[in-house]
């Protein structure tokens, strides 16, 4: 079977990509080992977050560093047995989010931030998925008046980008979310972002698009991949396919390809959980909330209220350890009445991260026609369209809407 582009990895970058380059009049065929949005897709918030102009940066004070080295907080968990294993990568993680080194990430992300909404939104409309999308924001709650200002000094950064963000004291956010149980000192909304009721459906609504545009999702092994004369080669359980370029979009799986072809890039996974609830009663929460003091995210989905924890640094294919729900469900359960549990157990994934924050978009240095989309970190599903368009633009020959320099891999070399 002959494409003109396989795409590995049917996760909402995989697939974003793909739909971009369908638009450009490539024929795609999406291989992976599972069905579409499954793996990392799956679990997230749900946001596409038009206002993160800041990338996470490594904590730098010493109190910060001190309270995560001690393992207790609900936010950040790590396996003390993996940690020498990881250290080299966080020791980069933590000299790029130096001033310097968080502007440059900024600088980076800006572009992708800037149109991360306006390329989902007409994929959003011809996969008929209009029905997911939540034009609510976010809220960030907090309980102690040092937190909340000095939160609110960052949030009033966000101005001369042209985001809109309102500060809520008590009875502002109490207005907002009426069956909060705890008080508060305020919040502040975030909103332009927005927001998806069910991730996993919205990638397959973008499967199904694919397919109506003549795409394919076919079940295969990305370690088959193979280079073919000028072209490559996966096999599937439908037959070898055959293309001119293949794109790794596996997130953090991707180097069980890039690997094997000789690649040594920093991509680390931050692991993390979540479990959905029903809510008690005739409680309704109406805005995407993280609890500031906490390290957790409620999100109203379809499926219910989804519990959201923070990162587990632990080794990708460790066997599952939700300390963070443990942690956080009890809190949780105090600031909103939840109900009974909807999942039999909690789901878990893994964030595919670099360490200066920014994702590796682009060819692979020493491969013709081999190309590189994943390390989206957090912002997966933020991310995944204007990645995709940027990608496509780069594989037909045409003049990318920004410059691709950041993103390319060779920066790590």
């Amino acid at each position: 079977m002959q494409r003109d582009v396989v795409v590995l990895g049917a996760g909402i970058v995989g697939l974003a990509a793909a739909l971009k380059l369908q638009e450009k009049g490539r024929s795609v065929a999406v291989i992976d080992r599972a069905g579409a949005g499954e793996g990392t897709s799956f679990g997230n918030a749900g946001i596409i977050e038009r206002a993160s102009i800041f990338p996470y940066a490594f904590p730098r004070k010493l109190t910060d560093l001190i309270r995560y080295g001690l393992n207790y907080t609900p936010e950040a968990y790590y396996h003390l047995s993996f940690l020498p294993k990881m250290a080299p990568w966080l020791a980069r993680y933590w000299w790029n989010s130096s001033p310097a080194g968080h502007m440059r990430a900024m600088r980076g992300a800006l572009p992708l931030i800037e149109r991360c909404v306006a390329e989902h939104e007409p994929l959003v409309e011809a996969a008929g998925a209009e029905h997911l999308l939540r034009r609510t924001g976010w809220i960030k709650m907090f309980r102690g008046e040092a937190k909340y200002k000095a939160a609110a000094e960052d949030a009033k950064k966000l101005a001369p980008f042209g985001l809109s963000v309102e500060f809520l004291d008590e009875a502002g956010l109490k207005a907002k979310e009426p069956h909060l149980q705890e008080r508060a000192y305020g919040g502040i909304h975030f909103k332009d972002p927005v927001c998806i009721s069910d991730p996993a459906t919205l990638s397959r609504s973008y499967l199904h698009l694919l397919e109506k545009r003549g795409g394919a999702l076919m079940t295969g092994d990305a370690r088959t991949l193979q280079q073919n004369g000028a072209g490559w080669t996966v096999k599937t359980e439908a037959g070898a396919v055959h293309a001119r370029d293949v794109v790794v979009a596996l997130g953090p799986w991707s180097d069980l390809v890039f690997k094997p072809l000789g690649y040594s890039l920093p991509l680390a996974v931050k692991r993390g959980y979540h479990m959905h609830y029903k809510p008690a009663g005739n409680a309704v929460l109406n805005h995407t909330l993280l609890d500031a003091d906490n390290g957790y995210v409620l999100a109203p989905m379809d499926r219910g209220i989804r519990l959201t924890t923070g990162a587990e640094f632990a080794d990708r294919d460790a066997p599952p350890s939700p300390v963070q729900i443990g942690r956080t469900e009890p809190r949780a359960r105090r600031l909103f009445p939840l109900g009974e549990p909807v999942d039999a157990h909690p789901w878990m994934g893994s964030r595919p991260c670099t360490p200066d924050m920014l994702p590796i978009v682009g060819p692979a240095p020493r491969h013709q026609g081999l190309w590189f989309d994943f390390g989206h970190a957090h912002h997966g599903l933020t991310l995944s369209a204007v990645s995709g368009r940027l990608l496509s633009e780069m594989i037909t020959g045409e003049t990318p809407f920004t410059n691709p320099e950041p993103y390319r891999a060779e920066r790590f070399h």
